[in-house]
């Protein structure tokens, strides 16, 4: 059985020991496979040496999830696991649908619970979607991204979020098995007839180069004509931002977006004649339909259907003719109690409807008043938001000054460390080319050897596969075989079933004309029985039709009645308490229009006498502002949208 834990960690001391800057990924994994086989065997050192050159390749992925859980919970998580979080992490993101999630559990079930945290806070769904998302798209495609590691992350989230929540569980009840007891040090003798060790060679000195001569510094200079086109094109976007702010702050100067109040008295005006002239209660708003139509079907209809309703309709036949004999026999009649009972309910909907309206006017009302309310409460706090901010204005002028100064000096103090290190850093990049220079003519020495060996293995093979094709040929030849047959013969089986070839036919042609009369006798019957029930359908198809006439006059002469008798809402516009509301409502919208225009032009007058750079600073915050409150949104609405995906994916 596969240790998955001591797996993980030869593959973190692995990653320990390489250094990107002094190795090569290829020799690196060439020099320790050997060894990694003859410990844990072929296929696990297969599998870790795949997961140690992924994590090499995929650095930088990887980097973004474990720097960022490093700061968020590095006080609480040592800084040499390091590897173990980048193995974990490249197990999850690229190989989990390979390797899958039964062998990822085993790999997980043997860690100890910071790996456990490391994969709650990958799993996240508010980190993945947010800034996960966001920083591997600088990296690679964002389409890419999306759809080869965000959704499969995001499909796995559920079942790795049950493994975590078992283990959990597991720890609390202390089912896990525990760690073995720590192996103590041995004690071992000073060996002290050991060999001194040879000495290191003095390294030769560098030799000093030669001054050479000055660069004229005009040439790294920028053109003038360039920097002033830059200076022109920040001027240019100030005062467009400058006039886009005032734009979207200031009233426009030609038309007023405040109407007067005869113009608005006119458009309530207009509003009601077109308000009076709609009829939202009558049934039929382009005319009644006509009554007269022809006898016939207008839909067609199966068998299964026609039959259904002629059954419907005989049974409606046979409870009005008992009706109609209970009211002969002297029995009351029940159409009365209807009628009554429709009364009663037309009653109950008109009042229904005026305590309705008389609601809906008292909550636009109380709307009316605390929209007011909130009108002069922003009015004040926007009087004590403008105090505030030029207070704010001038500490950030100040502070900016003090920035640029010290910019200054760490700027100085920059260029004088690098004069100094940039002859050893010369002395450095030298040693690097040369070890580079060396791995690569080791790597070409292995491709021309290993392209020898597949050209001779290839050789091998074209002379087994001609063999083989030579043998298959002597194979395939056909073989004479020439024999006679009689179709009069039996077999010779002495059966007592036993029949010759022309007898099987006899027979066989003899079932067939048995069988071909049966067919045609059944086809006889079949015919007979459907022009039966097609006389019954029609038959049944003339009673619904009658039947249909007749409900459709009974409705046109109800519809009559209906038509006549005037709805609700004509009977409750001569309400007194409705008219009241309505013109109380009426009252409070006028002196919330008036605050509101008052209150336009205070604020379009303050803020004219602001400076331009005050403006400036405004708009930004308030564009920072608005773009966190789309992002956070837009986070949000993802969260819901995959909770409530993950019932169907699990």
């Amino acid at each position: 059985m596969t240790d998955y834990k001591e797996l993980v960690k030869e593959a973190a001391t692995l990653l320990d020991a390489f250094k990107p800057n002094e190795q090569c990924l290829e020799t690196f994994i060439a020099d320790n496979s050997k060894s990694f086989e003859k410990k844990v065997g072929s296929e696990d050192a297969r599998f870790l040496l795949d997961i140690i050159s992924g994590c090499i390749e995929q650095k930088k992925v990887l980097d973004v999830v474990i720097n960022t859980f490093y700061d968020q919970h590095g006080k609480l998580v040592l800084k040499a696991d390091y590897n173990r979080f980048s193995i974990v992490c490249y197990l999850a993101v690229f190989l989990l649908e390979h390797i899958g999630f039964p062998r990822f559990s085993k790999i997980i079930t043997s860690q100890d619970v910071k790996i456990h945290k490391f994969l709650r806070f990958l799993f996240s769904v508010s980190n993945l979607i947010g800034w996960i998302q966001s920083e591997w798209s600088r990296i690679y495609d964002a389409v890419y991204v999306e759809h080869t590691w965000i959704s499969p992350l995001l499909r796995w989230r559920p079942r790795v979020e049950e493994l975590l929540d078992q283990l959990t569980r597991r720890r609390a009840n202390g089912s896990l098995p525990k760690k073995a007891p720590p192996t103590r040090t041995q004690p071992i003798e000073f060996d002290l007839t050991k060999p001194k060790p040879r000495p290191l060679p003095v390294p030769e000195p560098i030799p000093a180069q030669q001054k050479h001569q000055p660069v004229n510094p005009g040439i790294f200079k920028s053109p003038k004509e360039q920097q002033v086109l830059e200076e022109l094109r920040e001027k240019n976007r100030l005062k467009a931002q400058r006039g886009l702010y005032e734009a979207n702050m200031q009233q426009f100067k030609c038309a007023k977006p405040q109407k007067s109040e005869k113009t608005e008295k006119l458009i309530s005006e207009l509003k009601s004649a077109q308000d009076a002239e709609l009829k939202f209660d009558a049934v039929f708003t382009s005319g009644a339909p006509s009554t007269q139509k022809v006898n016939s079907v207008p839909i067609r209809l199966n068998t299964t259907s026609i039959l259904r309703e002629g059954a419907l309709y005989n049974k409606q036949l046979e409870g009005e003719l008992l009706r109609l004999e209970r009211v002969a026999e002297g029995s009351s009649d029940p159409s009365v109690l209807e009628r009554r009972v429709c009364e009663q309910r037309v009653c109950e909907q008109r009042e229904q409807e005026a305590l309705q309206q008389r609601r809906h006017l008292e909550a636009q009302i109380s709307h009316q008043q605390a929209a007011l309310a909130r009108t002069r409460l922003t009015h004040t706090h926007q009087e004590q938001a403008q105090r505030k901010k030029e207070e704010t204005a001038e500490l950030m002028r100040a502070y900016a000054a003090r920035r640029l100064e010290e910019e200054k000096g760490m700027k100085e103090l920059v260029q004088q460390v690098a004069e100094g290190h940039q002859n050893a850093k010369a002395a450095r990049d030298k040693l690097q080319r040369f070890k580079h220079k060396i791995v690569r003519e080791e790597c070409v020495e292995r491709r021309e050897m290993l392209a020898r060996a597949f050209e001779e293995a290839q050789e091998e093979l074209a002379k087994k596969m001609e063999l083989i094709g030579q043998i298959r040929a002597m194979e395939a030849l056909p073989r004479p075989q020439h024999k006679l047959l009689d179709d009069t013969e039996t077999g010779g089986h002495a059966l007592l079933c036993e029949m010759s070839l022309a007898e099987l036919h006899e027979r066989v042609f003899v079932l067939r004309a048995a069988q071909q009369r049966q067919l045609e006798e059944r086809r006889r019957r079949i015919q007979q029985n459907k022009q039966q029930r097609q006389h019954t359908l029609t038959h049944t198809l003339h009673n619904i039709a009658t039947y249909r006439t007749a409900m459709e006059q009974a409705a046109a002469r109800r519809q009559e009645e209906r038509v006549s008798v005037p709805s609700v809402r004509e009977q409750l516009e001569g309400d007194e308490t409705l008219q009241a509301l309505r013109r109380t409502l009426e009252e409070a919208r006028q002196q919330r229009q008036q605050l509101t225009h008052t209150q336009t032009h205070t604020h379009a007058r303050t803020h004219n006498t602001h400076t331009h750079t005050h403006t400036l600073q405004q708009w930004e915050e308030r564009k920072k502002g608005l773009e966190e409150q789309q992002w956070a949104e837009l986070e949000k609405n993802l969260q819901l949208s995959v909770q409530q995906r993950a019932p169907h994916t699990s």
